[in-house]
């Protein structure tokens, strides 16, 4: 049994939306599972280090009783490519900048909305940044069900990996 976490990272453009409403809503799934160790992180394509979430995402997590406020943006780096078992990019271009930085790792990165398929063509999540607090919560729900829709497949692959 390994003693290794299974790590899943989501990568949206300045880490200060999208991508820490998935890794909070995920954990928040996960919770309720216990499938195993896991990590759930994000990062952005563009982004700066140490940023907060924006207010409104923060806000629209609250949904689910979800708090963004320790969040801290992150650069997306080959280091956290390496790291992570599966990689969910909010966008098209969102992949194609994971496998620009390591081509390697096409296997394990997703489109978010084409997840589990492994096809780079797809729709994004569309980016809030700018917007009424609606379209954070328009955003969030969507996130949210996209996760939920996923989350046996999500369980399978923690579960599958601590047995490894």
């Amino acid at each position: 049994m390994s003693d290794k976490k299974y790590s899943i990272m989501f990568v949206c453009t300045g880490n200060t939306c999208r991508s820490p409403m998935a890794e909070g809503a995920l954990k928040k799934l996960l919770e309720k599972e216990n499938p195993g160790p896991y990590e759930v992180f994000s990062s952005g394509t563009a982004g700066a280090s140490g940023y907060p979430a924006t207010s409104y995402a923060r806000e629209a997590a609250k949904m689910w009783d979800i708090d963004l406020t320790g969040h801290a943006s992150q650069q997306l780096t080959e280091t956290l490519i390496d790291k992570a078992d599966l990689i969910l990019a909010m966008s098209p271009e969102h992949l194609e900048a994971v496998l620009d930085l390591l081509p390697e790792a096409a296997q394990k990165t997703f489109l978010f909305k084409n997840f589990p398929e492994n096809d780079p063509v797809g729709e994004a999540v569309e980016d809030p940044i700018g917007q009424e607090l609606s379209k954070y919560n328009e955003v969030f729900l969507e996130i949210g069900e996209y996760l939920g829709k996923n989350l046996p497949e999500f369980v399978k692959r923690i579960k599958e990996s601590n047995n490894a």
